[in-house]
């Protein structure tokens, strides 16, 4: 634990891609196989499943460091984390432990099947034999909070650096359902195995928000568009007449969408399918709200895929017969694609991404400004001779996203943030005003300078009306413009609705409380996003 804990340090202690880089590699050079394979886990975010709860954690902590529960959850809210509040508080260790980064990670795990008083005790162990950057560790793998901002790209740069091997095979045997449970290193990541090879998906290739000018990109002619469609990026991968849906955050998903069986019989063996899943019914995509609302259930019921269905909107082929086609021009991969996809006994539940045809980028242009009436995000731009990359990219494929739809509200709670905007107030809940009641409709947390965030913070300490911990009320006089992707219908939300990525455009010093949207202003909105 004491090599996890410094490297950890070591990590946050630079923003210098290199020094990261080179830290990780003689990290992995001193420690065990074992501990390997658990650091990768835990910064792939396969962190250990949660044993105990924050709510008990909180209770033991002040306990043990004999503070009245009220000036523990204060430090906490000043601190804005609970692993370090929890690191910070507690008297020092009275003992010494050995144990390692694995062994912590069983010690953990151990937990769940024991009584809450025997949680108790091992706890309280474990915090009186571990140091403080240990114990600030310890706190957050059980707690399940554990990121230090590592990126794959950069664990596979060290990998790559300390086995001597290529980045673009570790990214690829890194994919998949693996688990330090039941694989060893040298088998995951040295031994070259065929059979792991089945469920395997690629990395995926990601890509930046257009900056500047379109009319930067050159020649039109080298480029192609199509719709950025609003679902869930995902590989639908066929071998050995096997089917496996991966999701971009390397979740497995098969189980999610029953629709796609019958592609295993009717697509190519080995065939890897890049695309977007979406709710869609009628020709028309539903909106993603839909889709979240499916994912989210255990079961995925005869009511829900009546109610739900989806497809998977194809816009790439990576693998065809076993073959590889990532280093293949994007425009010989959309013929191929196109060609697989357009025979005519393909099932409905798998499309193609339509092509846009244009001779001018303000045709281009002109598409994007549409984008809403075809229910999407806005463009996508792909350089016609691109080869399929790992990770984000810039260069030759650009996501052009339509202007943000917008409206003026007007803040009703604010409360503190966490990490160095702990002793601030930056999440806030806004309301549009229904007759002379002030209705809640959504949060946001971004959107404003640091300038602005101790401004509006002053002004809340001075005009709070109750508090509710860490949460308070204040007079509802502050406008904001905020922007948003997506307006969607919400049972669950007391006004009806629910936006989609909201965030703080702009502080709007300069208008009144009365001359904000109301709840009428959101249904309109709502009504004409659904036409």
């Amino acid at each position: 634990m004491k090599d996890f804990a410094s490297l950890v340090i070591a990590l946050d202690q630079t923003t210098k891609t290199n020094e990261r880089v080179r830290a990780l590699a003689e990290y992995l050079g001193k420690v065990s196989d074992r501990d390997k394979l658990w650091t990768i886990a835990i910064l792939s975010h396969r962190r250990p499943k949660r044993t105990v709860t924050t709510t008990l954690l909180r209770n033991w902590a002040a306990e043990k460091a004999d503070l009245p529960q009220w000036l523990f959850e204060d430090s906490y809210h000043v601190v804005g984390d609970l692993a370090e509040t929890i690191a910070l508080l507690l008297p020092p260790p009275s003992q010494h432990s050995d144990r390692t980064l694995s062994d912590w990670i069983a010690f953990i795990r151990e937990l769940e099947v024991l009584s809450e008083a025997d949680k108790k005790a091992r706890i309280l162990e474990a915090w009186d034999s571990l140091g403080h950057e240990e114990r600030f560790i310890f706190n957050k793998l059980i707690t399940g909070g554990f990121r230090i901002g590592i990126s794959q790209k950069l664990m596979v740069r060290a990998l790559a650096l300390f086995t001597g091997l290529e980045e673009n095979l570790l990214a690829h045997r890194l994919m998949g359902a693996w688990s330090p449970d039941t694989d060893r290193f040298d088998q995951l990541l040295i031994e070259d195995n065929p059979s792991d090879q089945l469920s395997r998906p690629y990395p995926f290739y990601l890509c930046y928000a257009l900056e500047g000018s379109v009319e930067e990109l050159g020649d039109p002619a080298n480029w192609m568009a199509e719709r950025k469609w609003d679902g869930i990026r995902a590989q639908l991968i066929v071998r050995a007449g096997n089917l496996f849906v991966w999701s971009r955050g390397e979740e497995l998903m098969t189980d999610k969408f029953p629709e796609f069986e019958p592609l295993a019989g009717v697509l190519p063996d080995y065939t890897v399918l890049d695309g977007e899943i979406l709710p869609f019914r009628e020709g028309i995509p539903l909106d993603f709200q839909a889709l979240q609302t499916r994912i989210g259930r255990k079961q995925v019921t005869r009511k829900v895929l009546q109610e739900v269905p989806v497809i998977l909107m194809g816009y790439d082929l990576l693998e065809l017969g076993g073959k590889d086609l990532r280093q293949h021009s994007f425009a010989d991969r959309r013929k191929a694609l196109c060609h697989l996809l357009e025979q005519p006994d393909m099932p409905e539940v798998l499309k193609i991404s339509p092509e846009l045809p244009f001779t001018d980028w303000a045709a281009v242009a002109r598409e994007r400004a549409d984008s809403r009436k075809y229910h999407c995000e806005g463009l996508m731009l792909k350089h016609k001779d691109s080869t399929y990359q790992q990770g984000r990219k810039k260069g030759e494929w650009w996501k052009w996203k339509v202007d943000p739809m917008t409206i003026d509200a007007v803040m009703i709670y604010a409360q503190q943030g966490h990490g160095r905007r702990a002793n601030l107030f930056t999440d806030f809940t806004f309301a549009v005003r229904d007759g002379e009641a002030w209705v809640p409709f959504t949060k946001a947390y971004s959107g404003l300078t640091d300038a602005e965030f101790q401004a509006i913070t002053h002004w809340v300490r001075k005009n709070t009306l109750e508090r509710f911990g860490p949460v308070r009320s204040v007079s509802p006089v502050q406008v904001f413009e905020l922007a948003f992707e997506g307006i969607s219908a919400s049972p669950r939300h007391k006004s009806g609705i629910a936006l989609r990525f909201p965030r703080m455009l702009r502080w709007r010093k300069d208008k009144q409380p009365e001359a904000a949207n109301t709840l009428q202003d959101l249904k309109d909105m709502l009504e004409s996003y659904g036409e």
